[in-house]
């Protein structure tokens, strides 16, 4: 969030309000300044990673519709940190691309401590927490070369990587479902219990290709339901028992 002064300060939600904090949520803090009032929160991307690591083909029940085979190992794309935007912040349709822009509603977790080649066992003291993403993407640019799969520069565009509103450190996602919205009608809903690879294991199979750090994110994927945005869609990801994120398209 921003401060007073409009500066980015990390800050805990207690009820409905922000304590903002010295420090940060992978080391030592104490409280700092006086609380506000989460309606008059300016929210910023709850984190702030080297990498962000987006999953593809994650859910059975989407490999399913499109007659696809199970991965055996995970498939994914990075995205540019540049890319994040924060919870009610606006998502803005690029000036160089004119095709179809999707929303995609998903889980997103938030490594608290380096992790290199970590087995599965000793994976949950190394996550620091979970929060929403739309992983929005320029899904007609993917093979617009079709000798190039581009996926990372699809999901690269500024504000295309929508986070927050913050990161919860004790969520349970075992029997927890993803539920999007546009412009008030439920588009998606799924279980996070249809992933293929699901948090754990998809952290350690990860920490094996590649060090992850502290606020680096892991979006989980997405299930059935993702459709192009127009221009003027307010979109709104919710996840039972982590909170809603809200963005307009345009």
């Amino acid at each position: 969030m921003q401060d007073r002064q409009g500066q980015p300060t990390y800050a805990y939600v207690n009820g409905d309000v922000a304590q903002p904090v010295d420090g940060s949520p992978y080391a030592d803090w104490q409280d700092a300044g006086d609380t506000v009032a989460l309606a008059q929160v300016q929210w910023l991307p709850p984190v702030q990673p080297s990498k962000v690591i987006a999953l593809w083909k994650n859910f059975h029940a989407l490999a399913t519709k499109h007659n696809q085979t199970i991965p055996e190992e995970p498939l994914y794309a990075l995205r540019a940190p540049s890319s994040l935007a924060a919870h009610q912040q606006p998502v803005i349709k690029p000036a160089s691309y004119d095709g179809a822009v999707f929303y995609e509603g998903e889980l997103a977790l938030v490594v608290g401590r380096r992790m290199r080649a970590v087995v599965v066992e000793n994976v949950r003291e190394h996550l620091l927490g979970c929060t929403i993403a739309n992983d929005v993407s320029a899904m007609e640019l993917i093979n617009r070369d079709p000798s190039f799969a581009q996926w990372s520069r699809s999901k690269s565009y500024d504000t295309f990587g929508v986070l927050g509103p913050w990161i919860d450190t004790e969520f349970d996602w075992t029997s927890s479902s993803v539920h999007t919205r546009v412009n008030g009608r439920e588009r998606q809903n799924y279980p996070l219990s249809d992933m293929i690879f699901e948090p754990l294991t998809l952290l350690s199979l990860l920490s094996h290709d590649m060090t992850l750090e502290p606020g680096d994110v892991v979006l989980c994927g997405t299930s059935v339901g993702t459709l192009p945005m127009r221009l003027g869609t307010d979109i709104e990801v919710e996840i039972d028992g982590l909170g809603v994120l809200s963005n307009r398209y345009g």
